[in-house]
């Protein structure tokens, strides 16, 4: 060997951060990346009906903003958020029964953000966690990625059990717990308000930060309104309430919120500054603007309408898509149905066969922090039409015949 091949010669890079090859990425998302051929019906995705975007009301508040303050929307902003998209997120706050001014609000880029901060800023490797079993994929990717220890929280048709809630906290001493209690994702159910005052309760009785995760409750089709968790005795002081304009204005904004205690709030603000400095102001503006020329609620209704039709379209096929003993979770609103096979079903050893038949979904055994159920699945039933509902369900019932 020459000199010079040996001055060339290059030393291994350091490897990854351990977190970084630990945590897996998601498994909704490689479905959908094999599953994007267009004769596919599609029941994996958790994607609001693109055909549902009010892009005419978005798009003339995009041109108010850049034509009326472009060097505004243009330029840097605030980390916190602009003024008036969280005055505006504040006064909807508080018109839903949860007193909120805008010192109150922390804009992120989107909800899921708001999860990362709140990782950063709570949990220390080896913490302990709290979730729903099953749980929002991306939380448990969240929270592993801080080096949480992930407990599952023992859960029965109307969700969290208030008792077996209180004995793991008892026993583990966890740092928080994080709820989607209204049309949770993946199942759909809602947290009554019994349970939801008992979880209130516990967490200041036991001293536990509640993280309220909420990106689909005002999708309600039937049903009255349960108040948030926030909103009960207890929880006053210890409630984080995630919010996010993704289902019901657009994803593509990436804007969400965090609605939570002063000292939380500004441990957040430092952990978004080294993270992206501040949401894009141009974003922020022309939600704002939006709220302020449009009627969100309105448009949310009848998104809802559509979405509603939709679940029934799913519902009303599903006894005969699936094999008889099957069950479902029949939500009032949201954007999924779960559903559960009979014993020695395997949904993710299914799949590969189901999308041979042109459909898919979304096996259950990812959303589970401890041990999964293999039988279950979870169907998105937004962005198909009845008929396409209908078709996929025919195509699913074939498919689950072949087993």
């Amino acid at each position: 060997m020459t000199v010079t091949e040996s001055a060339r010669t290059a030393a291994p890079l350091p490897p990854p951060a351990a977190r970084a090859t630990a945590v897996g990425g998601s498994p909704v998302r490689d479905i959908l990346a094999v599953t994007a051929r267009p004769e596919v019906i599609n029941f994996a995705g958790g994607l609001p009906a693109p055909g549902l975007f009010d892009a005419q009301g978005i798009a003339a508040a995009f041109r108010a903003v850049l034509d009326e303050t472009p060097e505004r929307a243009l330029q840097y902003s605030t980390t916190e958020g602009e003024p008036a998209l969280r005055a505006a997120v504040a006064a909807r706050t508080a018109a839903r029964g949860l007193a909120t001014d805008a010192d109150d609000v922390l804009i992120t880029t989107g909800s899921q953000q708001a999860l990362s901060l709140l990782a950063t800023v709570l949990i220390e490797p080896g913490d302990t966690v709290l979730v729903e079993n099953p749980c929002y994929l991306a939380a448990l990717q969240a929270f592993a990625f801080a080096g949480a220890r992930v407990v599952p929280v023992p859960c029965d048709e109307a969700g969290i059990d208030p008792a077996a809630l209180d004995e793991l906290v008892a026993l583990h001493r966890p740092k928080l717990l994080y709820t989607v209690p209204t049309f949770q994702n993946p199942t759909g159910r809602t947290l009554p308000a019994a349970r939801r005052a008992a979880v209130a309760e516990l967490a200041e009785r036991r001293g536990v930060w509640i993280v309220e995760d909420d990106p689909y409750g005002e999708l309600r089709f039937e049903g009255e309104r349960v108040p948030w968790i926030a909103t009960y005795p207890g929880a006053e002081d210890r409630t984080v309430l995630l919010g996010s304009f993704s289902k019901v204005m657009a994803p593509g904004l990436r804007l969400g919120w965090l609605r939570g205690p002063a000292a939380l709030l500004r441990a957040c603000v430092v952990a978004k500054q080294a993270a992206d400095l501040h949401t894009p102001t141009v974003n922020q503006l022309a939600a704002a603007r939006y709220l302020a020329d449009a009627d969100l609620d309105a448009h949310v209704a009848r998104v809802a309408g559509v979405y509603r039709e939709r679940r029934d379209a799913m519902l009303l096929g599903l006894a005969e898509a699936l094999p008889e003993g099957s069950g479902w979770v029949r939500p009032e609103g949201g954007m999924f149905v779960w559903a559960k096979l009979p014993e020695g079903y395997d949904t993710g050893e299914l799949l590969r066969e189901v999308v041979a038949h042109d459909v898919a979904y979304v096996p259950g055994a990812p959303f589970f922090a401890g041990e999964p159920d293999v039988s279950t699945l979870r169907l998105c039933f937004v962005t198909q039409s009845p008929d396409e509902i209908a078709e996929g369900l025919r195509r699913l019932r074939r498919a689950l015949a072949m087993r």
